[in-house]
């Protein structure tokens, strides 16, 4: 895997001009979950064994800059001995020229449809491989397979054990085992994710590396790492597990990792949404928080966030009413005016089986006709001069945390439950 990475790199710098090769590109997710990383990753290599005269690279849908927020990315790569160094990202490679010159051709994983802001390239599209809601239009050019699995990467993981199992070596099957074991929540029928498919190649992968990490260790120090957001300010936080879906309204959905209690705990909160929402162009954000009790129970909280009183009230009434899946919403208290709190009794919903409904929001919206409240004066209190407006935290980097704390916070880690 390592040499075929800085293959890839060493093949975009050198033929980035015009004239140069077609690139058959792998792109995951804009959220660029540990899934949609792990499915690049793998999926690429895969074709990279198995196809010739092709230039194929895994490209993660974020910047690099913004790979510090992925902790559980960070912590798997660390344990399966590869450098972020030698990733590819999206503002290394221009997508659009490529494009436009005729020389790109993309398959996505964990995603089958474009965003907005990437629909122009839809065209390139030639294969899809997702686990989500099947939202692309039918085309002869684009192969797709979805399957309501838990995991993309058990679709990678079976597509490779059928076609090319000699590819496998104990660093590619842990990589997937380990997504595979995270997003099935250790596998366990009660938390709703896993699958027939699921287990099967989990089993599948832990009959040939017998060597693979134990599952329960394995799940445990992911979830650590995934949870842990010490150090990260409220930006830091949204971004860290975003997706978007855009139509006349500009929608983000952000899971967090702490209790919705604690995440309204901050007197500037408002002003910090709001500074959030301008900078990406954000009309409402819908918050899920997830966190477990002690027997390892999901609890899962959601809130509403929009200046608009129209767009935050007629979204809240949306969801309360919502019966494909019926999130059994609880109306908490919140001591913020424009944020809607709520304690989701339906604890198998995940942003996954959220996000359809929030897609035929925005289609009814769009139908029916915005309701307007152009006359509504924003009460969100003044943004602090030291907020987030004044410039991206990233663009330097994040500064409570370095890249050396983490790799510690890592090993430590690695050390402790592996």
């Amino acid at each position: 895997m390592e040499a075929f990475l800085r293959s890839c790199r060493r093949t975009v710098k050198e033929n980035t001009d015009q004239g140069g090769p077609m690139f058959h590109v792998v792109l995951g997710n804009e959220a660029c979950d540990l899934d949609s990383m792990v499915c690049a990753l793998a999926f690429a290599y895969f074709l990279f064994k198995t196809t010739d005269g092709e230039v194929v690279l895994p490209l993660l849908n974020i910047r690099q800059a913004d790979l510090l927020l992925r902790s559980d990315n960070l912590f798997l790569l660390h344990e399966t001995g590869l450098s972020p160094d030698l990733l590819l990202f999206r503002d290394q490679l221009d997508l659009r020229m490529l494009h436009h010159g005729g020389r790109l051709r993309l398959t996505l994983v964990d995603h089958n449809v474009l965003p907005s802001s990437d629909s122009d390239l839809e065209g390139a599209v030639v294969e899809v491989i997702d686990h989500h809601l099947l939202e692309r239009n039918p085309s002869p050019s684009c192969s797709v397979t979805i399957e309501m699995v838990g995991s993309c990467a058990t679709l990678v993981t079976e597509r490779i054990i059928q076609k090319a199992p000699q590819i496998l070596d104990l660093q590619l099957a842990h990589l997937l085992y380990a997504t595979v074991v995270l997003d099935c929540v250790n596998m366990l029928p009660a938390a709703g994710k896993v699958t027939p498919r699921d287990s099967q190649y989990a089993e599948a992968l832990e009959l040939r590396f017998p060597s693979l990490p134990l599952r329960d260790t394995l799940f445990q120090a992911l979830q650590n790492a995934k949870f842990n957001v010490s150090g990260l300010n409220t930006e830091q936080m949204l971004l860290k597990d975003m997706k978007t879906v855009s139509r006349s309204l500009n929608f983000a959905v952000s899971v967090l990792y702490i209790s919705l209690e604690e995440f309204l705990q901050g007197a500037d909160l408002e002003a910090e949404l709001s500074a959030f929402c301008q900078k990406f162009g954000f009309d409402l954000l819908l918050l899920m928080t997830i966190t477990f009790t002690e027997s390892k129970e999901p609890i899962r909280e959601l809130a509403v966030f929009s200046s608009s009183n129209t767009c935050r009230n007629q979204v809240r009434q949306y969801l309360e009413e919502a019966r494909n899946p019926d999130l059994s919403l609880e109306p908490i208290s919140s001591p913020h005016l424009h944020i809607s709190a709520y304690h989701q009794g339906n604890s198998l919903a995940s942003r996954k089986k959220v996000l359809p409904l929030i897609k035929n929001f925005l289609s009814q919206w769009d139908r029916d006709g915005c309701l307007g409240d152009a006359e509504e004066e924003s009460v969100v209190p003044p943004t602090p001069m030291n907020s987030l407006v004044e410039g991206c935290p990233l663009d330097g980097g994040l500064p409570q945390i370095s890249a050396q704390d983490l790799q510690e916070k890592f090993s430590k880690m690695g050390t402790n439950d592996l």
